[in-house]
């Protein structure tokens, strides 16, 4: 059995119930969303404070849709995962050509804690 098989369960368990406290538990959970998701990427080449940022949509249990921001910093080039809302990915594309970082902030930053995957 794979290991994304192993893992998938746990997903679903994360995403509803049960929040993401270890870094490596963040790290699976973001593997698989890049596993089992499908990814549209806006990347900020003039920003200061976002480099690129992918929208996923992974199906779960019972028809629902869990959607997913995946963040990476122009500083670290480090990947951070947020559970959004089924409108974040709407909202941010509109505009972050303006500022990728006042988008971020507006739409992305406020679900930090759904995982507690990210930096405050």
């Amino acid at each position: 059995m794979s290991i994304i098989k192993k893992i998938a369960p746990l997903l679903f368990l994360t995403i509803g119930f049960v929040q993401v406290n270890a870094q490596s538990s963040c790290s699976e959970l973001m593997d698989i969303v890049k596993f089992e998701g499908y990814g549209s990427t806006y990347t900020s080449h003039s920003s200061d404070a976002i480099s690129q940022v992918t929208f996923y949509e992974v199906d779960g249990e019972n028809f629902n849709t869990h959607y997913f921001a995946i963040v990476t910093f122009t500083s670290s080039y480090q990947e951070y995962i947020y559970q959004v809302d089924s409108s974040t990915k709407n909202n941010y594309s509109m505009n972050y050509m303006q500022s990728a970082g006042e988008a971020f902030w507006k739409y992305i930053q406020p679900y930090n804690e759904n995982l507690n995957c990210a930096p405050n």
